[in-house]
């Protein structure tokens, strides 16, 4: 019994790997996102990458925690990232691309995530 029990705790942990890297890859993103935002706010320029990088800093904290919070966060995050982007250029789908391509894959990322949140919750 133990041994079963060993296993299934060395297969959650390996398959929690993952998790940990992009928890780690997010803060990173973050933490440099936040601080060219700052920059940006300091010249009188838009506030959403300063928010955006916190955002996503956080976010990588959580994951790096095991917390399924960090899937609600980066979903916050997310639809304010998709309402900003219209803010900024309307419905000039092409000027979305650049905006929301890469935050859309954070997000799938970060959604492949919930089954091995939920395991460690």
């Amino acid at each position: 019994m133990t041994s079963s029990r060993q296993h299934t705790t060395e297969r959650v942990v390996s398959k929690n790997w993952a998790v940990m890297v992009l928890g780690s890859i997010c803060l990173a993103l973050g933490a440099t996102l936040a601080a060219g935002g700052l920059w940006l706010i300091l010249l009188g320029g838009s506030w959403y990458y300063g928010i955006a990088g916190v955002a996503l800093a956080l976010t990588g904290v959580l994951l790096l925690q095991q917390r399924t919070l960090a899937v609600w966060l980066y979903l916050a995050t997310w639809t304010g990232t998709i309402a900003w982007a219209f803010w900024e250029v309307g419905a000039d789908w092409w000027a979305h691309v650049p905006r929301l391509v890469a935050p859309t894959l954070i997000l799938l990322l970060i959604l492949s995530c919930i089954p091995a949140l939920r395991r460690n919750s």
